[in-house]
């Protein structure tokens, strides 16, 4: 895990945390423990990750319904981890203006590579592209 930022760091906490709650039904403070004692979660953004994984739980039936549009199969066929990075993504892309939407994507992207299948990032960014492409219309057409 080295020459990763803290932020980084903490969306791969994230990743874990939301899966530990959709396939495990795991709490908010089960995740937080669990988390606080692997290591590296110190080298973490814990505000950003405490922040995103609370906001992330907190609005996923939005978050699911501004995805849907733009994948191609029923929610429960796109595999638990890229449901995970596609909620965290949407999440960013939505109540996150201050980050810009390719360091969002690319997140996504390099998430997707590390948790998820074969071609999975290219499922994550397929869809986040289009999202962004919604929610970020202003900042993309910016010179």
């Amino acid at each position: 895990m080295s020459g990763k930022s803290p932020r980084r760091r903490a969306r791969e906490f994230i990743v874990q945390g939301l899966y530990q709650w959709q396939v495990g039904g795991q709490d908010e403070a089960a995740i937080q423990v669990q988390a606080e004692g692997v290591a590296g979660f110190d080298k973490a953004d814990s505000k950003f990750y405490g922040t995103l994984l609370a906001e992330t739980r907190q609005h996923v039936e939005a978050l699911k319904l501004s995805l849907a549009p733009h994948i191609d199969r029923n929610w429960e066929e796109v595999s638990p981890i890229e449901r995970c990075v596609l909620l965290l993504g949407a999440c960013e892309l939505k109540l996150h203006l201050e980050t810009p939407y390719r360091v969002i994507i690319n997140e996504a992207i390099e998430l997707a590579k590390t948790f998820g299948g074969t071609d999975g990032h290219k499922f994550v960014n397929g869809v986040l592209d289009k999202l962004a492409a919604v929610l970020r219309a202003a900042e993309i057409r910016k010179p």
